[in-house]
């Protein structure tokens, strides 16, 4: 294979500037390919390429496809495409229509890894030197992927007229690996194994490739760049892992903030809070479906619109709540308990009877949607989105905790309800808006959840005991604790699950908080102000 391939590429160095200037036509090259064997293809797919012509780039991409045909009443070929029940037969060199045909009317020709391989290196070769830049990285990126010492030369011609700091980085990565397989000097490989540490993974599989046939005396600079590429994928792997827990804790941040200061201030198992986050995730859905059937060109909007709907939503809803069914039940946690329960599923039955049982679908919006590379990571946008979100409304609820006077009536009863009271403070009305802001906050919390999970009835209630076990542990009513213990408990998860798996690593954390809360029974940040109220 490695022989056909060094024998693909030398045609192409050999032959491409004296072909192309002497208007050597593809055309005919590729009707040859209605009787060849693989062999044969192959130095057919090199004397295409060596023509230079960049107008054969598609129909070497459809062959790759397994999209060529042959007629079977000229033996001409051309790529096609379906057209109903018939084919639309394309001209591989000009692109164009030459009509349509029934599908028994051709036959495929036939491609197999060997000769895909021979098609992605004469792409390679035949792109390096083209006009357009993202197809020099990717004739590039080829050669990375198939490094040969054939191909050396033609990467160090267009390294030398490259301009561009991007590709010219890729080519010369390109030449590291090509480089390694060459006759060239002990001392040019040392400095391309150097190169290709640095390519991470990817380098990795190089240098184990031609661990067995390189010279001796460049063992120790081998192995040395293989144990540097280890090193640092662990240290990314690691880091990689603290970031999928930055990220799970932000959603559970979300999900247990506005419980928190509920919790905190009225005492109140709110068994409902779930329902919250669920609510706000079909709000996000039913803006979303407005938009796509009234304005979709406002889609990527639809999260700035669904915030402030999904706030009011639920914020209303939990007021109802407060003022229907909860203020008739303070001092008796274990009857709030069972409401709060009856009223979940309530919420969950009526949300199955409106919307249906079945999962709902929430898109992402243009700039949520992608990821990037970081180093040896890789972010996802919605992920950063939510985290940035997340730590948004953290210290948004902050401020309005520690600046307003609302929020000033609000720490008061949470430290002493009764002194609160004799002061002035309408203690029910704190309770009300307390418990509405927290409904608010969850509901905003939805959104954010709808674009990374199942938007369902049973939404909720995936987050609601993680979201208890955040607040316990943080300590009941403080917003830092909250956000301390979310990230904790999110970057623990995620270190323990590789190992023990998801359901033995939630168990391990949730035993981890108990031991924990018998030695610190108020959490890692305690209200001081609860003493004097027991």
């Amino acid at each position: 294979m490695l022989i056909r391939l060094f024998t693909l590429i030398f045609l192409v160095l050999s032959f491409a500037a004296t072909s192309f200037a002497q208007g050597s036509d593809p055309k005919p090259l590729f009707d040859q390919l209605a009787d060849a064997n693989f062999n044969q293809a192959e130095t057919l797919v090199g004397q295409i390429a060596a023509t230079g012509d960049p107008r054969v780039v598609p129909a070497l991409n459809a062959f790759s496809e397994g999209d060529l045909y042959f007629r079977k009443s000229d033996k001409a070929v051309f790529s096609a495409k379906v057209a109903g029940s018939q084919l639309e037969l394309i001209d591989p060199v000009t692109g164009e229509s030459a009509g349509q045909v029934a599908k028994g009317a051709v036959t495929k020709i036939k491609v197999n890894n060997n000769l895909r391989r021979a098609i992605r290196a004469a792409l390679g070769g035949l792109t390096l030197m083209s006009p357009d830049r993202g197809a020099r990285l990717s004739a590039a990126d080829a050669i990375l992927r198939s490094p040969s010492a054939e191909a050396l030369e033609l990467v160090e011609a267009a390294l030398a007229k490259e301009t561009d700091a991007d590709v010219k980085a890729r080519m010369e990565e390109a030449r590291a690996v090509s480089l390694l397989s060459s006759d060239r000097s002990i001392d040019e490989k040392r400095a391309a194994i150097e190169t290709i540490s640095g390519l991470g993974a990817a380098g990795l599989g190089v240098l184990n490739s031609v661990s067995g046939t390189i010279d001796h005396s460049l063992k120790p600079d081998l192995d040395k760049a293989i144990a540097s590429i280890r090193n640092a994928q662990q240290l990314w792997n690691l880091a990689q892992n603290v970031w999928y827990g930055m990220s799970l804790g932000s959603v559970l941040l979300l999900a247990a903030i506005g419980l928190a200061i509920t919790f905190g201030v009225m005492g109140i198992i709110n068994m409902a809070h779930g329902e919250m986050v669920m609510l706000g995730a079909y709000s996000t859905f039913f803006v979303q479906e407005v938009i796509r059937n009234n304005a979709p060109g406002l889609f990527d909007w639809s999260l700035a619109i669904a915030l402030p709907v999904a706030f009011l939503v639920t914020g209303l809803v939990g007021f109802v709540i407060e003022r229907g069914v909860i203020r008739f039940l303070y001092g008796r946690p274990l009857e709030t308990l069972l409401a709060t329960w009856g009223v979940s599923l309530i919420l969950q039955q009526a949300i199955r009877t409106i919307f249906g049982p079945t999962n709902q679908e929430v898109g992402n919006p243009s700039w949520m949607s992608g990821s990037f590379p970081l180093g040896g990571m890789t972010i996802t946008y919605n992920r950063m989105w939510i985290i940035v979100f997340s730590l948004t409304i953290f210290f948004a609820l902050l401020f309005v905790m520690k600046k307003t006077a609302y929020g000033l009536n609000m720490r008061a009863v949470t430290q002493n309800r009764r002194m609160a009271s004799s002061m002035g403070i309408r203690t029910p009305w704190v309770d009300a808006l307390t418990f509405a802001l927290g409904s608010g906050i969850a509901g905003i919390a939805g959104v954010a959840l709808s674009q990374i999970d199942n938007v369902s009835p049973n939404l909720g209630q995936s987050y609601i005991i993680d979201s208890f076990m955040v607040v316990v542990f943080g300590g009941v009513g403080n917003l830092w604790g909250t956000l301390v213990g979310a990230l904790s408990l999110g970057i623990l998860n995620k270190f323990l699950e590789p190992s023990v798996g998801a359901v033995l690593g939630k168990i391990l954390v949730l035993v981890l908080i108990i031991l924990f809360i018998q030695k610190r029974p108020r959490g890692l940040f305690a209200l001081k102000g609860r003493a004097v109220e027991a």
